[in-house]
């Protein structure tokens, strides 16, 4: 029998919809607890209510409990876990499972994009949808996945792209590396190893800021009055910046302060490319540290990561660019 750990946290995929205003809000019980679902056999599942918020008050310290309630589980013998989350913070809490936890066990989170109680509601097909893929074995050794509308996206890239479409979640460049049939769970792409840095806690302000043409230095002055503990910068292209931001973002690094870089653009990768004033080329050699292969708000949960393990220059070099 494989045993399966269900966590609720809350999210649309908990929430009803009020039928004389139109708001959706969290119902006094998560919908899915008593919901009838068809699950594989051999499975039995332990489901826990561990909270109910909305997305939008999801903070590290909830990941971090969920992170530590998985870890007890899989010593307890939990083969695989199955997480529904509201889709606003969903893959920042993804990303920060994959990144601590890794593969030591299949962990799948999903979602809906409608209530439970509105035509057309996504929650509960989503939710059996992830159960059949936390329990096939082809999901051994892929990390944290992202099950929703019959697609299966590795936490590492996953993003949501629309606000209210069910089908939101998209890899930039790569595509969902599996898909949810009838029938099957199909499993189309190999995934690279990435590093993985457990923690015990989440402390640390690091805001995130998104360059735009014209832009000055005044944000990053500002910056430079609070106790930040780094910076995440959406960059412009390839990874380059306005020339006047330049003399408060070298008093930042002056400061020790750790700055990280990833591309504004929805696909591709930052990269140092070009040598003129502000391009990545002078970046780099400032001290600036390019994130190339996730967006602005995952970096920022990598480097929140990277500051409570206490790492050398050098793996801090090594984790947050691989």
């Amino acid at each position: 029998m494989k045993k399966i750990l269900v966590l609720h946290t809350g999210g649309t995929i908990a929430m009803k919809e009020n039928t004389l205003t139109g708001g959706v809000s969290p119902d006094v019980a998560n919908p899915l607890m008593d919901a009838a679902i068809t699950i594989p056999e051999e499975v039995e599942l332990l489901v826990e209510d561990i909270f109910n918020v909305p997305s939008p008050h999801i903070t590290p310290d909830h990941m971090l409990k969920i992170k530590e309630r998985i870890q007890l589980a899989h010593l307890a013998g939990i083969s695989s876990v199955v997480i529904t989350h509201g889709t606003d913070t969903l893959e920042e809490t993804a990303f920060f499972l994959d990144t601590t936890i890794g593969n030591q066990l299949p962990i799948v989170i999903t979602g809906a994009m409608r209530s439970s109680n509105e035509l057309g509601s996504d929650g509960l097909y989503n939710f059996e949808s992830a159960i059949r893929v936390a329990a096939c074995p082809e999901a051994e050794g892929k990390g944290v996945l992202v099950v929703m509308n019959d697609e299966i996206h590795a936490a590492r890239y996953v993003t949501k792209t629309h606000t209210s479409n069910v089908a939101t979640f998209r890899t930039p460049t790569l595509g969902p590396i599996g898909l949810v049939s009838k029938r099957r769970i199909l499993f189309m792409q190999e995934l690279l190893e990435t590093p993985h840095w457990d923690v015990d806690n989440v402390d640390g302000l690091i805001p995130i800021i998104k360059a735009y043409a014209g832009m000055h230095g005044e944000l990053f002055e500002g910056l430079l009055q609070t106790d930040i503990d780094g910076l995440v910068i959406e960059a412009l292209g390839a990874g380059n910046l306005p020339p006047d931001t330049l003399p408060p973002l070298k008093k930042m690094l002056e400061k020790n302060i750790p700055v990280v870089l990833v591309s504004r653009c929805f696909n591709g990768i930052a990269e140092p490319v070009y040598d003129y004033l502000g391009g990545g080329c002078e970046l780099q050699e400032m001290g600036v540290v390019f994130c190339n292969s996730i967006n602005s708000q995952k970096a920022r949960i990598k480097l929140l990561i990277a500051k409570n393990r206490e790492l050398t220059h050098e793996e801090f070099i090594f984790f947050m660019e691989n």
